[in-house]
């Protein structure tokens, strides 16, 4: 059997004490607590010693409470001062509060009953009652002590007495967790520490001058075991999520994608709207749906001939379309916004021209109002793409949506639903099944409406969608909370599974 230095210390340091607890044993050996640890580990593997833990929820005072138990708690403070002069103004409790402990103040005196509160042209008077001058000792003064005697007690103990939500609500304690660990040696160690033990020193590394002097034949070598237990280590790496969207980056540039780029997260209501076929009397325009920029309120417009066909597009319509039928405002169209979605840059890059066939997409942060909960956010990243080429049907576009759901996602089954966009026809919506979550709808896609790529410049069709990435995100890595993508969790971030 082979042991270390610190292996055999601890043995024969266990061979006295039979059994007791890690902390006594550090003390004992003078070594650090986790080499201690690491020698019971291997010890324990070879039989030779037991390891025992009991954990236990606790309660412990917060350094507010730590605070209370030295001064006493705000009502306390403030019931003595009222004994002794039975009746004062708010203002008096100065002496005694701080401002923050003022505020609360009155509804707990009022709640414990030990004050009457009267409205005077001097402002706010307390009088202590009958209960207030009778008043002693109350559950919540016993914690406190308690507590800040013995450091922490049992989590059952402190709730005969009182609820310990009440004291975390008032952020006087809170819960942690105590682990005890007691180790004994077994018959197989003591007989092995009868039989004696060399307690020699060892070495951990062969030097250049053990070899060259032949001391290397002299000294022991510390053996090394590679199955032992050791401490976690949690290097540097990236964030998770953005881990999540360079794959896809990179998995559609390999599919033969062109990435679309843009500088700002600003655009015009032209490029967000306009260009795409979106009347300018449209909901989705107003600020319940959009942000609007205050200042500066207006950017520029694109070259005249490319704004005169979207405006024609608008009032009389292309491709044998009627349009819109009404007069459309260039003012409007100048309007500045926080990017609503990333089709703006499909209408951008049709716009300045095409490959065909060609296959484009984009990754960008777009923002629009909405009530933050598990599967939504007001700011979140969109992947936009679109396909042109001239044999093009809304079939293949339902193969590439599937195959984004169940390849890149990860998501086991999809469902298409029949949706409206004001810039595709035919439009579908993608919903993909989360364990948690349910059904997801985390995509909406269609063949771009002519009135639209004809005004800017392509006859060919285009298939196109928009999906919610950060969606497809919680797929990938497996949360049920969209949140957690941003989150600052470092057990998180530490433990969050690897893609791909």
């Amino acid at each position: 059997m082979t042991l270390g230095y610190n292996e055999k210390l601890v043995l024969l340091k266990l061979g006295e004490l039979k059994r007791t607890d890690v902390e006594k044993l550090v003390k004992a050996t003078g070594l650090e607590q986790v080499a201690v640890m690491r020698a019971i580990l291997t010890l324990q593997s070879q039989g030779l010693v037991k390891l025992k833990e009991r954990r236990e929820k606790v309660v412990k005072l917060t350094d507010i409470g730590k605070k209370y138990a030295e001064i006493g708690l705000p009502e306390v403070r403030a019931l003595k001062l009222l004994k002794e002069r039975k009746k004062i103004r708010l203002d008096d409790l100065r002496e005694v509060l701080t401002e923050d402990e003022i505020k609360p103040i009155i509804g707990v005196l009022r709640r414990e009953g030990w004050v009457k509160v009267e409205k005077t042209s001097e402002g706010l008077v307390l009088e202590i009652t009958e209960k207030g001058e009778k008043a002693g000792k109350r559950a919540i003064d016993e914690i406190l002590e308690r507590l800040a005697e013995k450091g922490h007690l049992s989590l059952e103990e402190v709730e005969k007495v009182i609820p310990v939500k009440e004291l975390k609500r008032r952020k006087i304690a809170q819960e942690d967790e105590i682990v005890e660990r007691t180790v004994e040696i077994t018959e197989k160690g003591l007989e092995l520490v009868k039989g004696g033990i060399e307690l020699k020193k060892e070495v951990t590394v062969l030097t250049p001058e053990l070899i060259t002097t032949g001391k290397w034949r002299e000294v022991e070598f510390k053996p090394f075991n590679i199955k032992a237990p050791v401490k976690k280590i949690y290097p540097g790496k990236k964030q998770p999520y953005r881990v999540f969207l360079d794959k896809i980056r990179r998995r559609l540039i390999e599919m033969g994608f062109i990435e679309m780029t843009v500088d700002s997260l600003i655009e015009t209501q032209f490029w967000n709207f306009d260009a795409l076929f979106q009347p300018q009397n449209h909901p989705a325009r107003e600020w319940t749906d959009t942000y609007q920029l205050k200042h500066p309120e207006k950017g520029q417009l694109p070259e005249k001939e490319l704004v005169e066909k979207v405006k024609t597009a608008h009032e009389k319509g292309l491709a044998g379309s009627r349009g819109w039928g009404y007069v459309w405002s260039p003012e409007r169209a100048m309007l500045l916004m926080p990017r609503a979605h990333a089709t703006a840059l499909s209408a951008r890059q049709l716009a300045k021209g095409v490959q065909i066939p060609g296959k484009y997409f984009t990754i960008q942060r777009v923002f629009r109002p909405d009530v933050l909960d598990r599967t939504h956010l007001i700011e979140f990243n969109q992947i936009d793409g679109f396909v042109v080429g001239e044999d093009l049907t809304f079939r293949h576009l339902l193969g590439i949506l599937k195959r984004f759901a169940i390849e890149i996602a990860g998501a086991k089954k999809v469902k298409f639903f029949p949706d409206y966009y004001p810039f595709t026809e035919p439009s579908v919506q993608l919903s993909a099944y989360h364990p948690e979550l349910g059904w997801v709808e985390f995509g909406g896609a269609g063949v771009f409406r002519e009135e639209m790529t004809e005004a800017l410049g392509i006859k060919e069709p285009v298939i196109a969608w928009g999906i919610g990435i950060d969606r497809l995100a919680m797929f990938k890595l497996g949360i049920d909370d969209i949140r957690y993508l941003f989150s600052y969790d470092l057990r998180w971030l530490r433990e969050a599974k690897l893609i791909w």
